[in-house]
């Protein structure tokens, strides 16, 4: 597949993710949705606005944007939005969190998995397409 197909494929997918997020976030409320399928989204969409800019393999990103949220995850911990002085800012707020959840964590990394295993699965297509290339 061409850079700037993946491109779109990508920017498409992150845009589709995002979108569902937002709904999620505004109109349900129940208790696996929104806090469990929720996350494992978020790291979704993490990873395709990554691969909209560097559309090409990179295995260790699932890696990356795990680290990244358990990184926000522990932020959380130790309520970085009042300590940066924006926890009245609503965007803010929403875009960090406000509670540390070991289970985020744990969504996140099902997320990552997901991630890994698609990476994996097109690394072996792509290797396949060059053989018969």
């Amino acid at each position: 597949m061409k850079k700037q197909t993946k491109r779109l494929w990508y920017l498409c997918a992150a845009v589709l993710i995002i979108a569902a997020e937002v709904i999620i976030a505004k109109y349900v409320h129940d208790g696996f949705v929104r806090p469990y399928l929720g996350d494992v989204l978020v790291v979704i969409a993490v990873y395709a606005v990554v691969r909209t800019v560097h559309p090409e393999g990179w295995p260790l990103l699932p890696a990356g944007v795990f680290a990244l949220a358990v990184t926000v995850e522990v932020l959380q911990y130790f309520r970085i939005t009042e300590v940066l002085g924006v926890s009245d800012n609503r965007f803010l707020r929403i875009l960090i969190g406000g509670t540390f959840d070991f289970k985020d964590i744990l969504c996140y990394a099902a997320g990552c998995i997901i991630l890994a295993a698609v990476e994996w699965v097109q690394r072996k297509a792509d290797s396949g397409e060059k053989e018969q290339a």
